[in-house]
């Protein structure tokens, strides 16, 4: 993880860029020899936000106290659910709130497990409540789960990319208040990439908890609008309704750059990797390693076999917490270093980046393997990530990025349209 953060003004807002003396490594495992090692590393955090007037749903207390006085609450949460510098669970039970449940998602309630790794339910040590976890032996709530709870609390930072886990999480606590006639309290917080929309729109025969609904890859919602779709649009099973209650942002607009004050998850631990994290998350369904087990995912890829393509090399390894069998451990990977590409061309196109995806299949030497999951438990299906089986082959055919883009369509226009029905924000 970086360690370091230095702002960098970009169109009037402080975005946190990282700063890395490594440059382009040549040495196997050389990326670790930086200055972001062993704990010291773990412990990161991404930039507080530089954005002036921006009050979470969290932070305005006085929106929501009340609901939660003299009941038994249960909280959905994890790092990232802070009010102000102080975890909204230590801020909440300080000012008399019951809680009596923890819930938490992909990662841990602490958030110190690895993408993927089951988490199973315990109990805090630092609170003594009891934490369930959506993440190890079911990813919905039980009825044994909910007893003894009177209103539920949903306050989880989210990316806005369909792939990432915390809306699928989001789905089941919905469905499972909306059975058991509890109400749902959603917390909203900004879409670090909420400015714009893009990607094909998933396809029902691919929807898995990577990807539960039919829309693009950038969603273009904050948590609370996601949240008022899935009831509105009847996506809960039988057409079932949550009682549902959004304390809205104040000050935040769709346009905005937003930095996020704690990282995530923990392979995204910078303001870039959040931002380069729609393109570069659909590499996790081929043999081309996203950076996993370096202290720069998401911001790097690269393969052994790309070797005399590529000048740029990392070396992944097993980093606990992180990655600790990452794909091409202690490999060196040649490839692409975006620790400095300018992200700001998102926003300014509207679009993702699919060259990236393109070029490297091309520069790939053994194209049955690129997307061929098999190979590796680290290796995703590539199409439950893109949400179609058409990409995959299309890339593979040799179409171009514009015939790409216009078979997204007209889904992906109808989704825009859709989208505006739940808008809280301009």
């Amino acid at each position: 993880m970086i360690k370091h953060l230095t702002p960098l003004l970009l169109s009037g807002i402080l975005l946190s860029q990282p700063v890395i003396s490594c440059g382009n490594v040549k040495q196997a495992g050389s990326v670790q020899q930086t200055s972001e090692t062993g704990s010291e590393a773990n412990s990161a955090t991404v930039n507080p936000s530089a954005t002036s007037g921006l009050l979470t749903g969290a932070d305005q207390t006085s929106q929501y106290l009340t609901d939660l006085k003299g009941k038994k609450v249960g909280m959905v949460v994890n790092p990232t659910s802070i009010i102000g510098k102080t975890h909204s669970v230590d801020s909440l039970r300080s000012l008399g709130i019951n809680i009596v449940k923890v819930f938490g998602p992909e990662h841990g309630f602490r958030g110190e497990a690895s993408a993927g790794a089951k988490v199973s339910s315990n109990i805090d040590a630092k609170t003594g409540l009891p934490v369930i976890s959506l993440y190890g032996s079911h990813y919905k709530p039980t009825v044994q789960d909910l007893k003894g709870i009177d209103i539920m609390v949903f306050d989880i930072q989210d990316v806005g990319v369909r792939f990432y886990t915390y809306i699928s999480t989001l789905h089941y606590i919905m469905e499972a208040c909306a059975e058991n006639k509890i109400k749902l309290i959603v917390l909203d917080r900004p879409n670090p990439n909420g400015f714009y929309i893009d990607g094909p729109v998933l396809e029902e025969k691919f929807k898995s908890f990577i990807g539960m609904h039919p829309i693009p890859v950038l969603h273009g919602l904050t948590i609370g609008e996601y949240a008022k779709m899935v009831n509105g649009e009847g996506w809960l099973k039988g057409k079932i309704k949550c009682d549902l209650k959004i304390v809205k942002l104040k000050g935040y607009k769709h346009d905005m750059y937003y930095t996020l004050p704690v990282k995530p998850s923990p392979n995204l631990n910078t303001q870039q990797s959040i931002l380069l994290y729609p393109s570069l998350c659909l590499f996790e369904g081929t043999i081309i390693s996203q950076g996993r087990g370096t202290h720069m995912p998401f911001q790097v890829l690269g393969s052994p076999l790309l070797k005399g393509k590529y000048d740029f090399t990392f070396s992944p390894v097993s980093i606990k917490g992180m990655s600790e069998t990452p794909l091409h451990q202690n490999q060196l990977c040649y490839g692409l270093d975006l620790r400095k590409y300018d992200t700001s061309v998102f926003k300014k196109t509207g679009k993702l980046n699919l060259s990236w995806l393109i070029d490297m299949y091309n520069a790939y030497p053994e194209k049955e393997k690129f997307f061929d999951f098999k190979q590796s438990k680290q290796i995703n299906n590539f199409n439950r990530l893109a949400g179609n089986d058409k990409l995959q082959k299309q890339i593979a055919s040799g179409m171009s990025e514009q015939d790409i883009r216009a078979s997204w369509e007209p889904e992906l226009s109808a989704y825009k349209q859709m989208r505006k029905k739940y808008l809280l924000y301009p």
